[in-house]
């Protein structure tokens, strides 16, 4: 993910990152030793414990850094929320509007475990109302950026099935996230030995 947004997103000026589903950080600290400024960088999780953690390695790394060559900020510079993305409105950078919207959004797993999730007390779908809360968080021009485990079907044979269990093929992809009402423009790629989606907000 890190190479495809060095390709596609450049470094400056720089833009608004966030990552959906952060869990520890790794992917935003990696964005961050890339070259992305880290105050420019949102993680968000709905887990307390994962938003601890997350700032703590990042305290941890800052440490390491002071202890090493400096310059620039710090990784304790990356914003991490708690946050229900599918219930609550993410909170903007320290000195932007609010609504947040985002140059970059990213999803490394995120969708995949809510669609894991099943359905809630009235039956629906945790995971459908998932793709029209990304078309928010995306600014206009901007990337939403997702890494799925698709699954081989008539019309992509070529498709390796990674995991068995949640498994999307690209048709179901693009079906969800390139809705109309979504506000994305669908385009596919390939990342390394994982098959990614990427959707630009036209």
């Amino acid at each position: 993910m890190v190479d495809w947004a060095l390709e596609h997103v450049p470094v400056h000026p720089p833009p608004s990152i966030l990552e959906v589903g952060a869990g520890n950080g790794n992917l935003l600290f990696a964005l961050h030793e890339a070259g992305y400024a880290p105050e420019r960088i949102c993680g968000l999780d709905y887990s307390a414990d994962a938003v601890k953690l997350a700032r703590a390695i990042a305290a941890a790394k800052a440490q390491e850094r002071e202890e090493g060559v400096a310059g620039g900020k710090g990784p304790d510079a990356i914003t991490f929320v708690q946050c229900n993305f599918l219930s609550e409105d993410v909170p903007p950078l320290p000195n932007e509007e609010a609504p947040a919207m985002w140059d970059l959004v990213l999803d490394k797993g995120t969708f995949d475990a809510m669609a894991l999730a099943g359905q809630d007390e009235q039956g629906v779908n945790v995971a459908d109302g998932y793709p029209i809360r990304i078309g928010r968080a995306v600014k206009p021009g901007g990337y939403f950026l997702i890494t799925c485990m698709l699954s081989a079907s008539a019309h992509s044979p070529s498709l390796i099935q990674i995991l068995p269990a949640c498994n999307f093929t690209e048709d179901e992809l693009k079906s969800r996230f390139g809705a109309p009402e979504i506000g994305l423009t669908y385009q596919y790629a390939s990342i390394a030995s994982r098959l990614s989606v990427h959707t630009a907000n036209a």
